[in-house]
C-alpha cells in the first residue's frame, strides 16, 4: 500500500529562510526518482533546482509559480511504496471548519505518532534534499510578504487556538537596548523602551528604533475633513516589490548603515608604473592579467600589515573577531542586480589564479548560476566602481566584513611627477570602514600602503 509523504522546501544553508518558486520541473501524476530535481527557486543568493529525497507518484504540490515559501513549508507530497491517484487539486488549501476549532488531545496524539511513523520512513530515502549544500538545521523564518491574491497561498492553515481567559499581566523582563545613549534619548523624552521593537540582532533596540517610536507619538492626529477625491491608482506611481536580491541587497545595505558606524577615507593615486607592470607582464605570454586582479593582490598584502580591518563585529559578545583568511569578495552588476562574489583564499593565490577566478565567478553571475556559498563567507570588499566611468564613491560596508576599498576609473590627469607636470595614470581610491574596529591611524595607514603600491609596485616584492 502506498505511503504519501510530504517534501518540505528545506534548508537552502547560508541563512536563508525563503524562496520563490520559479518553475515547476513535475506535474501531479508524474513518477519522480530519488534526488530527481522537483522545482526551480530563486533565493536571495542564487537560482537553484531543489531535488526531492522520494521516489514515487507526485499526489499534489503547494505553491504556484511566483508564490514565495518559508523554509519548512511544504513543496509537493508523493506516494511511495505503491501505485497512487493524484489529488484532484494541486495547491488547494483544505478549508477550516468549526471541527478543526476543538481537536481533542487523543486526535492531536495520533497526529504526532502519525508524523513520528512519516519521519520514519522517511529516514529510508536520500538525504539529499538540496545537492552541494547541507541540511543541518530549519533556519529562522521572517515575516511571509502578504500576496495581493489570497487564494494563492497554498499552506494549509493552522486550527484556530482555542479562547482562554487572559493570564495575570506578568513582570516585564529586562529591555533588550545595550546603548547608554540610546537609554538616556527614551529617558528625556519621557519614552518607554518596553513599548519599543528593536529591530537589531535579537531584538536590540536601536538608537533608529527610538528615533522612529518618537516621531510616531509625537505626529499630530489628522484633522477631521471631507472625504478626498478618488486619484487614480496610476498617479501613486509604480509599485515594485523588494523581494529576491533586490530585496537582499536593500536588507543588507540598511542593515550596514544601522549597525555599523563607518567613515570614509580617499586618496588620489598615479597609477601609471602599475598600468606599465601589467602590460609587461601580459606581453611575455599565458595567461592575461586583469587590473583587478593586481588590486586584489595589492589589497591582500596591505590586509596582512593592517589586520585590523579584515575582521567582524560581534555585537552580541561586543568582541572584535580579527580573521585569519581573506576571502576577497568583489562586486559584480548582473541583469539580477547587484551580487558580491568571493574569492576564496585570496591570500594564497597569485595574479593569475586571481585573474581566472574574478573572470569565472563573473562570467556564473551573469548566468545566474552562483551558489549560496559563492556569495558568502567574505571578510574584505573590493569593489571596482571605475567601470561605471565615475572616479569616486563613498561605498557602503557590506555587513558583516569590517571595510570596503572602492577603485574608480584610471584616466589620464595632470600630476607633478619627479618635480615636473606630467599627464600621468591617475585613479582614486576610497576606503570606508568600521570605526569600531580601529581608528582613522590604522584606515590611513591601510590606504596610504595601498596607494604606494599602486604607485610603485616593486614595494610588493619584499613581500612576495
Amino acid at each position: 500500500m502506498a505511503q504519501v509523504l510530504e517534501f518540505k522546501l528545506p534548508d537552502l544553508g547560508e541563512g536563508l529562510t525563503e524562496a520563490e518558486i520559479v518553475r515547476w520541473l513535475v506535474d501531479v501524476g508524474d513518477v519522480v526518482v530519488i534526488d530527481q530535481p522537483v522545482v526551480e527557486v530563486e533565493t536571495a543568493k542564487a537560482m537553484v533546482e531543489v531535488p526531492c529525497p522520494y521516489g514515487g507518484v507526485v499526489t499534489a504540490r503547494f505553491g504556484e509559480e511566483g508564490t514565495e515559501l518559508p523554509v519548512g513549508a511544504p513543496l509537493l507530497t508523493v506516494a511511495v511504496g505503491g501505485a497512487a491517484e493524484p489529488e484532484p487539486v494541486k495547491a488547494t488549501a483544505p478549508a477550516i471548519t468549526s471541527a478543526t476549532a476543538s481537536v481533542s488531545a487523543k486526535a492531536a496524539a495520533s497526529a504526532e505518532a502519525a508524523a513520528s511513523a512519516v519521519s520514519a520512513v522517511s529516514s529510508e530515502y536520500s538525504g539529499n534534499v538540496l545537492v552541494g549544500y547541507g541540511t543541518t538545521g530549519p533556519a529562522a523564518r521572517r515575516r511571509r510578504v502578504r500576496r495581493e491574491n489570497p487564494a494563492a497561498a497554498t499552506v494549509t492553515a493552522p486550527a484556530p487556538a482555542p479562547v482562554v481567559p487572559a493570564a495575570p499581566v506578568a513582570p516585564r523582563g529586562p529591555v533588550p537596548v545595550i546603548s547608554p545613549l540610546v537609554r538616556k534619548l527614551a529617558r528625556d523624552r519621557g519614552l518607554d523602551l518596553c513599548e519599543v521593537r528593536g529591530t537589531g540582532p535579537e531584538g536590540l533596540i536601536l538608537r533608529a528604533d527610538v528615533e522612529a517610536a518618537l516621531v510616531v507619538r509625537e505626529r499630530p492626529a489628522p484633522a477631521v475633513t471631507a472625504p478626498a477625491p478618488a486619484v487614480p491608482s496610476a498617479a501613486a506611481g509604480e509599485r515594485i516589490p523588494l523581494r529576491g536580491v533586490r530585496g537582499a541587497v536593500a536588507d543588507k545595505l540598511a542593515r550596514s548603515r544601522t549597525e555599523i558606524p563607518d567613515a570614509t577615507c580617499w586618496v588620489d593615486a598615479d597609477a601609471t608604473e602599475l598600468m606599465t607592470a601589467r602590460a609587461r607582464m601580459n606581453a611575455v605570454g599565458g595567461p592575461k592579467i586583469s587590473v583587478l586582479a593586481l588590486l586584489a593582490k595589492i589589497c591582500v598584502h596591505a590586509l596582512s600589515r593592517f589586520p585590523e580591518l579584515n575582521a567582524t563585529v560581534d555585537t552580541a559578545a561586543r568582541e572584535i573577531v580579527r580573521l585569519p583568511s581573506v576571502h576577497l569578495g568583489f562586486a559584480a552588476q548582473t541583469e539580477r542586480g547587484l551580487v558580491v562574489p568571493v574569492v576564496k583564499d585570496a591570500g594564497g593565490r597569485s595574479a593569475e589564479s586571481l585573474s581566472a577566478e574574478f573572470a569565472r565567478l563573473t562570467e556564473v553571475a551573469r548566468q545566474g548560476s552562483l551558489t549560496p556559498a559563492d556569495l558568502t563567507g567574505g571578510t574584505f570588499t573590493l569593489n571596482n566602481y571605475g567601470v561605471f566611468g565615475v572616479d569616486g564613491s563613498t561605498p557602503i560596508i557590506n555587513h558583516p566584513e569590517a571595510a570596503m576599498l572602492g577603485v574608480g576609473r584610471i584616466i589620464p590627469k595632470p600630476w607633478v611627477y619627479e618635480g615636473e607636470l606630467a599627464v600621468r595614470q591617475v585613479v582614486q581610491l576610497s576606503l570606508t570602514f568600521d570605526h569600531r574596529v580601529c581608528d582613522g591611524g590604522t584606515a590611513g595607514g591601510f590606504l596610504r600602503y595601498v596607494a604606494d603600491c599602486v604607485e610603485n609596485p616593486a614595494v610588493l616584492l619584499r613581500t612576495l
